[in-house]
């Protein structure tokens, strides 16, 4: 049995690195804008390496979630890697289009990366990929699903960080677009992990069996829109709990040299606020 094991294992172990091959290889042809080994090795760009690295993190991620599970049999457990590995790689890097296009709309994110190198900008787009990413993870593991209602919770998923993201807009003092545009790294960091919190809740809440739309998607939503509407407690609380002789927004949009030790500050609280949500409700 243990001999059976360690084959099956060997086996997924090795068409995993096949389909994060070829997610590379996605990604190269969805960001045909620059090429990555010249951006990392010639010019060592920060911001590019911060979002590859989050796209690559978030490729994991979902892949996880088919891995998961009691074992259905090597063939089958095959075919779905196949399967649920390329719609992976594909819903991840629309995701991507969906930060440029809905998130950051303001400036052209591969600009931003490529031609300034602007760390924000790349901590933002590392944090949407590792959200998409979750909430990929939660989409496809678990049973009694099939690729349409992946993609469904996918999409429920990409329009709530949309809202996040515009919350998060409304909810802090400065304009977040400018600030990033500026290179303020810890404006990013600070919007990177709202972001993140809301892929954790989002993905979390869509994870494990699948039973009808009528029985999951009440509670789903409802799990992911306290954490949207909590966003704001959470950064008071931060702001008054963890930092309280300071104003977080003065720290991070305020001062000559942004604070990014503050964002971290910020941006841990919101993740690990995620989870509390989820092990709460």
């Amino acid at each position: 049995m243990m001999i059976d094991q360690l084959i099956t294992a060997a086996i997924l172990i090795v068409l995993f690195y096949v389909i994060f091959y070829i997610g590379k290889i996605v990604y190269d042809v969805f960001h045909r804008g620059f090429d990555l080994t010249h951006e990392l090795v010639r010019k060592d760009n920060p911001a590019i390496a911060l979002s590859v690295s989050g796209y690559y993190l978030g490729l994991v991620i979902a892949l996880g979630g088919i891995l998961v599970g009691p074992d259905q049999g090597i063939v089958d457990d095959v075919i779905d890697l196949c399967i649920y590995g390329l719609l992976s790689i594909f819903l991840l890097n629309v995701s991507g289009i969906f930060c440029d296009r809905l998130i950051l709309y303001r400036f052209k994110v591969t600009e931003e990366l490529v031609r300034d190198q602007n760390s924000g900008t790349g901590v933002v787009s590392f944090s949407v990929s590792v959200a998409s990413g979750l909430v990929i993870f939660g989409a496809v593991s678990g049973q009694g699903g099939n690729i349409w209602t992946a993609v469904a919770f996918w999409a429920i998923g990409q329009v709530l960080l949309i809202a996040a993201g515009a919350v998060y807009n409304r909810m802090v003092p400065y304009d977040i677009h400018e600030q990033i545009e500026k290179d303020n790294v810890a404006a990013g960091v600070s919007f990177a992990g709202a972001l993140t919190a809301m892929g954790v809740v989002v993905g979390l809440a869509a994870e494990g069996n699948f039973q009808s739309w009528a029985e999951d998607l009440p509670g789903f939503v409802l799990i992911a829109f306290v954490g949207l509407l909590l966003l704001p407690l959470i950064r008071f609380l931060t702001d008054k709990i963890l930092l309280p002789t300071v104003r977080l927004s003065d720290e991070i949009a305020e001062q000559e040299k942004p604070n990014v030790g503050a964002a971290y500050i910020e941006a841990i609280s919101y993740i690990a606020a995620s989870f509390i949500i989820y092990w709460c409700i």
